[in-house]
């Protein structure tokens, strides 16, 4: 119970304030291997049952080139998600555009180039608006659990695209276990 001043009758504290609900997009090269399967696993995770977790707002996924545009996720993605329970994702590929900047409160590169990509991208989009302010931040997705490298970035997710199906499993696990991550920061209100 709150008094008149916001202030916890039974523990005398001010609550924390609810964090405000966030939209993530997913970025990798061509958006049907590893932004994909991040999306759909983020998705099976916030979303259970198809109900939207009350902090988030949205979640696609996108690539830096527009090579497969309109295309569906490969194959072999879409067997790892079917694979380990997630068989109502559909997405069609799509190319980042700078409106996703305004669109998405965190844009999570699977890898250094994309991430460097959409970096250099974000500096244009700050200098022309002249502000941060409303601006998406830019990370690497294994920002978010993955094993920290000598340069101080976070896991990359490796492009699963010219190898086996090995690839796109350790994909898999990588985004459930960066998914977590996320969940559990944006849930201790140190996101948003």
């Amino acid at each position: 119970m709150t008094n008149n001043d916001g202030v916890s009758e039974i523990e005398g504290t001010v609550p924390a304030p609810t964090p405000n609900p966030v939209s993530v997009l997913f970025v990798c090269l061509g958006n049907i291997c590893r932004s994909p399967m991040a999306e759909g696993v983020f998705t099976s995770m916030a979303c259970p049952e198809g109900k939207m977790h009350p902090l988030i707002a949205s979640i696609d996924s996108c690539g830096t080139g527009a090579y497969h545009v309109g295309d569906g996720p490969d194959p072999r993605t879409m067997a790892t998600l079917a694979d380990n329970g997630i068989t109502n994702y559909r997405h069609r590929a799509r190319k980042f555009q700078t409106k996703d900047f305004v669109g998405f409160d965190y844009i999570l590169a699977m890898d250094d180039d994309n991430l460097d990509h959409l970096q250099r991208l974000r500096a244009r989009e700050v200098k022309r608006l002249g502000d941060e302010e409303g601006v998406g931040k830019v990370m690497l997705f294994g920002d978010f659990g993955g094993k920290k490298r000598r340069s101080g970035r976070g896991e990359e997710v490796q492009d699963p695209y010219y190898g086996g199906n090995d690839g796109f499993v350790v994909a898999y696990e990588q985004s459930v276990k960066f998914t977590k991550a996320f969940m559990q920061n944006l849930e201790e209100g140190l996101l948003s």
